[in-house]
C-alpha cells in the first residue's frame, strides 16, 4: 500500500505540487479563522446564582434563601458540587457540573429548577454573567477635579455601561467603586411627633403620590387626544410638597417632618487606584465561547469612540489599564519566537549531519503541512488554539519521519552507480526508482513509529479535570500534526526530493558525523562483544537515574505566568469600609513602591451586583507588572513576592496576605470554591467550633517549612443589633409584629419606597430616620412606634421601641460556607520555596498529631493539591494504558514481546527535570507519555534493520554492528531534531512558557539521551536476548553490503 502511494506521487509530481500549494493556501485561510487564546479554560461548566435580600443577616440568608435554592437545584443532571457563600444580604451559590456537559443546557436546567425554589417574597435569584476567565478588559472612569465619584458613577451606570453592553460578544459590565445616587427623605422624629404623623403614614404618602395615570382618549374635533395625568416627582422640591395630612386647615407636608437631600445608597465596596482612594472602575465580561481578540478589539473601538464623539461630558474619559488582548499577544509572540527558533535549530541540525542544504529544505517542507492540517481540523471542530496546544508541539518530533526518509533517500542516491551515457529520461527514471526503493525501505518502520507516537497520545484524550482541559487540546493538536507529517512524508517529501536532489549526490560526511562515526565504530563492537557488562552498566545507570527521580518534588502544574499579581488581604472581620480604607491605602502605597509594578487597583468589599461575595474586611489588589526586560537585574517574580510579603506582614499588622495571579485566582476559586491556590476545608455543623478548629490549624500549619501566607476566614464575631419583639407586649397595645418590623426596616435600615425618574435614568427614593436618631443603641431604643387609634382625626400616640422589644448587641455569623449541603470553614495557604507534594504530606502528618477533630468533623485538602491527587489517580491508569498500546503496536511490528520492550527509555526525561531543577508534575507526566512514543522510533529502525540483516544471513553479531553503523546518522538526526525542537521552550522564561517547560525538559532530556541509548543499549540487549545466528557464507558482512 505504501509502495503504491509513493509510486503514484512520483509518477504525478505536478499534481502533488499543485495539491501541496493549494493545501498551504487553505491552511493560511484556516489560520486566519483560528481563534487564539492565551490559555485554555480549565474549569468545568460552572453556573453562579446570586440572590440578594437587603438587611438580612447571614443566618437568615442561609435559612430562607441559600438552603431552599440548594434543595431546588440538587437534582440537576450532571451536577457535581453545590458550593455557597452566604454573607450579609447576599447568597452566592456556585454550581459545578461534570466536565463535558453543555454549558447552556445546564444553565437552562438550573433556571428551570430555580422556579421551584420556595423563597421569601421579593427575592429573585439571577444567574451571574461572570465566568472563570470571562474578564477581558478593565478601565477607570476619570473626570475633572470638580466632578465627584457620585457623578462619575451615574455616568458609568447610565452611559458607559449601557454602551459597552451593546458591543457584540460582551455579556455584562461589572462596576466597582463610586457612590450610587439616591433621593433621601430623612425623618426628624421631633417634628414628626409635633405634627402628629407616623412613619407608615410618611411611607404611604410618598408611595401613592409618585405616579402618572392614563385617561384613555377623547375626541377633539377630528383628532383623538390621549389623556394623561402626570404626577411623578422629579425634584427634591416635588418630594417635599407631598401632603401627609391637614391640621387646622393647613397641610402637613413631607418637608415639614423630613429633610430632602441627594445622597447615596449604603456602600458595600470601595475601589482605589495608586494614590486615589475612591474611584469608579469597570470590568468588561466576555460571553462564553466568544473569540477573545475579536471582542477585545470591539471593546477598544467602543471605548475610543466614547472618548472622542462627545458621549461623555467634557473632561471625562475612559482609561483602560488591563486588556486581555495584550496577554494573548505576548503569549502568541512567545510561541512564535520559540517555534521559529526551533525551526532554525532543526534546519541547522540537518545541515550539520548531511552537509546538504537541499536536504534540510526538503525536511522543512513538512512543517507547514503538519501545522496547517492541525489548524484546519481545529477550526473545523470549532476549537480554539492556545499556548499549550500549539506552543508545546515539538517540531523536531513532527519532522522525525521526514528526517529518516530524506536521510535514506540521500544515502541511496549517494551510493548509486552513475550512468554517464544514459539519456535524461533514463537517468530520471533510475533516480525515481532509487527514491522509491529508499522510501519503501523505511516506510513500514516510519509508519509504525508515527502510529506509536500517536498511540502514546490517545490515552491523554481521556484525561479529565483541570489537566484534561489543559493538555487535551495539546494532545489532539499533536495527533493532527503527526498525521499531517506522515502524510507529507509519504507524498510530498519523495516528490520534492526528486526535484531538488540530483541523480547522484556526493555523500561527504561532515566533520561532526566523521567524529561521531570514528568513536562509534570503536565503541560498538566492544559493547556488542561484552554485552553482559554493557547491559549491567545500562541497568546501573537506570537505577541511579531512578533514584534521582525519587528525589524530585511533586506539584500539580507550574504557574501560568500572566504578567500580574493578585494580592488578597484579610482584615479583622468587624472592620467597616471607612475604617479599612486607610489600611488599604497603605497597602497600595507599599505595593506600588516596587519598580516592577505598573499600577495598583484595590477592591475592598463587594460590588452592588453581588458577583463577588466579599465583606468589608476583604481587600483584593490587582497589580499589573512591567515587562521582565524592565525589571531590576537579578529580580525574579518569586523574589518580588517574597520581598512584598515580608514587608507587608511586617508593616501591616493583623492582616493576612495571599499572593496569586488574576486569571489563576478566578480559576482556583471557581474549581475549589475558596479564594486561594491551596486550602484546607474543615466540615462540621457548629460555626464556633469550626472557627476554633480553623485557628488551631492555621497556627500549626504555619510551622511547616514551605507553607506561607496561611489565613483563616472568620465565620463569627460579626456584631448584630438584635431587636427581639415581645409578642405579648405588642398585642397589649394592639400592634402587630409586622408593624414593628416595618418601623425597624424603614426607620433604622432605610427603605426604598419608589423611584425618581430623570429622563432615561431613575434613582431610588428612600426613607429613614436622620442619623442622630439611629447612631447608637440608646437612640434606637427610643424610636417611636405609632399605636393604632380608631379616631382618624386625633393625632396618634407613640410608644418607644424598647417597650415592645429587647434591643441588644450580639455577636453573629459573618460568613457561612457550604458544600453539598454541609457547612465548612476554609483555611487558605501558599507553598513557596518547596515542592507542593512533600509540603502537604508533612502538614497532614503534623495536623493529624496536633489538631484532633471532634466526632462529626472532617478535614479535606483542596485546591492545587486536591487537583494533584485526582490527577495522580487518573495518570495511574493513563500511563500504563499508553505503554500497553505502544507495546501492542511494537509487537504487531516485530511479532515479539522481547523486541518490543527494548525500545523504551525515559531516563533522559528524569535527568532533564533534575538538571533543570523542576518538580514532577502533570506537565512532566505528559512529557513522559510523549517520550514513550517518540523514543520508540529509533528502536524500531535499529531492530528492524537488525532482523533484516539476520534474515539476509549476516549473523547476529555482524547484523547488530552493521545496523548500528548504517543507522547511526539517522538515529542522531532524529534524536537531536526532537531534542533541539523544544530547547527554546525548555529554556524560555517569557509569559506563557511555564506550563510547557517541564514537558519540554522531559522531551529534551529524553531525546538527547535517546541516540546514545539506541546506539549502545539496544545493540547490547539485542545481542543478549536474540538467539545467536551464525553468518552464512554468501552473505555480505560489511557496511557496503547494504547496497
Amino acid at each position: 500500500m505504501l509502495r503504491g502511494l509513493i509510486a503514484f506521487c512520483l509518477l504525478r509530481r505536478p499534481l502533488v505540487l499543485v495539491a501541496y500549494v493549494a493545501f498551504l493556501g487553505l491552511g493560511f485561510v484556516a489560520f486566519s479563522a483560528l481563534n487564539i487564546e492565551a490559555y485554555p479554560d480549565p474549569a468545568p461548566p460552572i453556573i453562579e446564582i446570586i440572590a440578594q435580600r437587603p438587611g438580612q443577616s447571614p443566618e437568615e440568608m442561609e435559612r430562607y434563601v441559600t438552603i431552599p435554592i440548594e434543595i431546588a437545584i440538587a437534582s440537576t443532571p450532571g451536577l457535581r458540587y453545590i458550593r455557597s457563600n452566604t454573607v450579609y444580604a447576599l447568597s452566592f451559590i456556585r454550581l459545578q457540573f461534570e466536565y463535558g456537559r453543555d454549558y447552556y443546557f445546564v444553565r437552562q436546567q438550573t433556571i428551570n429548577r430555580l422556579r421551584e425554589a420556595d423563597l421569601p417574597q421579593g427575592v429573585q435569584p439571577v444567574i451571574s454573567p461572570a465566568g472563570t476567565i470571562s474578564e477581558i478588559f478593565r478601565y477607570q472612569l476619570k473626570g475633572p477635579a470638580e466632578m465627584d465619584v457620585m457623578q462619575l458613577k451615574t455616568l458609568q451606570d447610565w452611559v458607559v455601561e449601557r454602551r459597552l453592553r451593546l458591543v457584540p460578544g460582551v455579556s455584562d459590565v461589572l462596576v466597582l467603586g463610586g457612590k450610587t445616587k439616591e433621593f433621601q427623605a430623612e425623618i426628624d422624629l421631633n417634628r414628626m411627633r409635633a405634627f402628629g404623623v407616623s412613619i407608615p403614614q410618611i411611607i404611604n404618602a410618598i408611595a401613592t403620590n409618585n405616579a402618572n395615570v392614563g385617561g384613555r382618549t377623547i375626541a377633539m374635533g377630528e383628532q383623538a387626544v390621549n389623556v394623561r395625568g402626570v404626577g411623578i416627582v422629579r425634584t427634591l422640591e416635588d418630594i417635599g410638597n407631598i401632603v401627609l395630612s391637614q391640621q387646622g386647615g393647613l397641610p402637613v407636608m413631607i418637608s415639614d417632618v423630613a429633610k430632602m437631600q441627594i445622597g447615596f445608597t449604603p456602600r458595600l465596596g470601595i475601589a482605589g487606584r495608586d494614590d486615589t482612594t475612591d474611584i469608579v472602575t469597570g470590568i468588561v465580561l466576555m460571553q462564553k465561547f466568544e473569540r477573545t481578540m475579536d471582542v477585545v478589539a470591539r471593546v477598544r473601538d467602543a471605548v475610543a469612540r466614547m472618548n472622542a464623539d462627545g458621549t461623555l461630558p467634557p473632561g471625562v474619559r475612559i482609561e483602560p489599564f488591563y486588556d486581555r488582548g495584550d496577554l494573548v499577544a505576548v503569549t502568541v509572540r512567545t510561541v512564535l519566537n520559540n517555534m521559529l527558533f526551533g525551526v532554525v535549530l532543526i534546519f541547522v541540525v540537518q545541515w550539520m549531519f548531511l552537509g546538504d542544504l537541499r536536504s534540510a529544505l526538503i525536511v522543512a517542507a513538512t512543517i507547514p503541512v503538519a501545522l496547517f492540517l492541525a489548524v484546519i481540523i481545529t477550526v473545523l471542530r470549532g476549537e480554539s488554539a492556545n499556548l499549550l496546544s500549539i506552543g508545546a508541539i515539538d517540531l523536531g518530533i513532527i519532522v522525525d519521519a521526514t528526517v529518516i526518509m530524506v536521510e535514506n533517500i540521500f544515502r541511496h542516491l549517494a551510493h548509486a552507480v552513475r550512468h554517464e551515457l544514459a539519456d535524461r529520461e533514463t537517468r530520471l527514471s533510475e533516480k525515481l526508482h532509487r527514491i522509491l526503493a529508499a522510501a519503501v525501505e523505511v516506510g513500514r518502520a516510519i509508519f509504525f513509529s508515527v502510529m506509536i507516537t500517536i498511540a502514546a497520545f490517545l490515552p491523554l484524550f481521556t484525561m479529565q479535570g483541570v489537566e484534561g482541559q489543559i493538555f487535551g487540546p495539546m494532545s489532539r493538536t499533536y495527533a493532527y500534526a503527526l498525521l499531517g507529517a506522515v502524510i507529507a512524508t509519504f507524498t510530498v517529501t519523495p516528490v520534492i526530493a526528486s526535484l531538488l536532489l540530483p541523480e547522484r549526490v556526493n555523500e561527504i560526511e561532515t566533520l561532526l558525523v566523521r567524529q561521531i562515526r570514528k568513536a562509534y565504530e570503536f565503541v560498538l563492537p566492544v559493547v556488542v562483544r561484552h554485552y553482559g557488562l554493557s547491559a549491567t552498566i545500562a541497568l546501573a545507570f537506570l537505577a541511579i537515574v531512578g533514584l534521582l527521580g525519587t528525589r524530585l518534588g511533586t506539584e500539580f502544574l507550574p504557574k501560568l505566568e500572566e504578567g500580574n499579581l493578585w494580592i488578597r488581604a484579610v482584615m479583622p472581620p468587624t472592620i467597616t469600609l471607612d475604617a479599612g480604607m486607610e489600611t488599604v491605602a497603605r497597602i497600595r502605597n507599599i505595593i506600588r513602591s516596587y519598580d516592577p509594578v505598573r499600577t495598583v487597583l484595590s477592591e475592598q468589599g463587594r460590588g452592588e451586583d453581588g458577583t463577588d461575595p466579599d465583606g468589608s474586611f476583604l481587600a483584593e489588589f490587582f497589580v499589573p507588572l512591567k515587562p521582565f526586560s524592565e525589571w531590576p537585574r537579578g529580580l525574579t517574580k518569586q523574589k518580588l513576592i517574597a520581598q512584598m510579603s515580608e514587608r507587608l506582614n511586617r508593616e501591616i499588622l493583623g492582616v493576612d496576605f495571599n499572593f496569586s495571579q488574576y486569571i489563576q485566582d478566578n480559576i482556583e476559586e471557581a474549581v475549589s470554591g475558596v479564594k486561594g491556590e491551596n486550602s484546607v476545608k474543615i466540615f462540621g455543623r457548629d460555626l464556633a467550633e469550626l472557627e476554633r478548629l480553623s485557628q488551631s490549624v492555621k497556627a500549626q500549619i504555619a510551622r511547616v517549612p514551605g507553607v506561607t501566607d496561611p489565613a483563616a476566614f472568620n465565620l463569627i464575631e460579626q456584631p448584630n443589633l438584635i431587636i427581639r419583639i415581645d409578642r405579648a407586649k405588642a398585642a397589649r397595645y394592639g400592634i402587630s409584629v409586622g408593624d414593628v418590623n416595618a418601623v425597624v426596616q424603614a426607620a433604622i435600615g432605610g427603605q426604598e419606597i419608589t423611584r425618581v425618574y430623570d429622563g432615561e435614568m431613575h434613582f431610588a427614593l428612600t426613607v429613614r430616620l436622620a442619623e442622630r436618631f439611629r447612631d447608637d443603641v440608646s437612640a434606637i431604643r427610643t424610636v417611636p412606634v405609632a399605636v393604632p387609634n380608631g379616631d382618624t382625626n386625633s393625632p396618634p400616640t407613640y410608644i418607644a421601641l424598647t417597650d415592645l422589644a429587647e434591643v441588644s448587641l450580639e455577636s453573629g455569623a459573618s460568613y457561612i460556607y457550604r458544600e453539598n449541603s454541609q457547612r465548612f470553614v476554609p483555611l487558605k495557604y501558599s507553598v513557596r520555596g518547596r515542592d507542593l507534594g512533600s509540603t502537604v504530606a508533612e502538614a497532614q502528618a503534623h495536623l493529624a498529631r496536633s489538631v484532633p477533630l471532634p466526632p462529626g468533623y472532617r478535614m479535606e485538602w483542596t485546591g492545587e493539591f486536591g487537583a494533584l491527587v485526582e490527577a495522580k489517580k487518573r495518570l495511574a491508569i493513563i500511563v500504563p494504558l499508553s505503554l500497553l498500546l505502544i507495546i501492542m503496536l511494537l509487537y504487531g511490528l516485530f511479532n515479539s514481546i522481547r523486541d518490543s520492550l527494548i525500545a523504551l527509555s525515559v531516563a533522559g526525561g528524569i535527568l532533564g527535570l533534575y538538571v533543570a531543577g523542576l518538580n514532577a508534575s502533570v506537565s512532566a507526566a505528559v512529557g513522559f507519555i510523549s517520550l514513550f512514543g517518540v523514543s520508540a522510533m529509533d528502536g524500531i529502525l535499529l531492530v528492524s534493520y537488525i532482523r533484516r540483516g539476520i534474515e539476509q544471513g549476516r549473523g547476529s553479531e555482524n547484523a547488530i554492528i552493521n545496523a548500528g553503523q548504517t543507522r547511526m546518522r539517522q538515529v542522531f538526526m532524529t534524536g537531536f531534531s526532537a531534542c533541539i525542537g523544544l530547547v527554546p521552550a525548555a529554556v524560555s522564561t517569557g509569559i506563557g512558557s511555564q506550563v510547557q517547560q517541564p514537558l519540554a525538559c522531559v522531551i529534551v532530556g529524553g531525546m538527547f539521551l535517546s541516540p546514545f541509548c539506541s546506539l549502545l543499549v539496544i545493540p547490547a540487549f539485542s545481542r543478549m536476548f536474540m538467539p545467536a545466528v551464525p553468518r552464512t557464507g554468501d552473505a555480505p558482512a560489511g557496511h557496503a553490503a547494504v547496497h
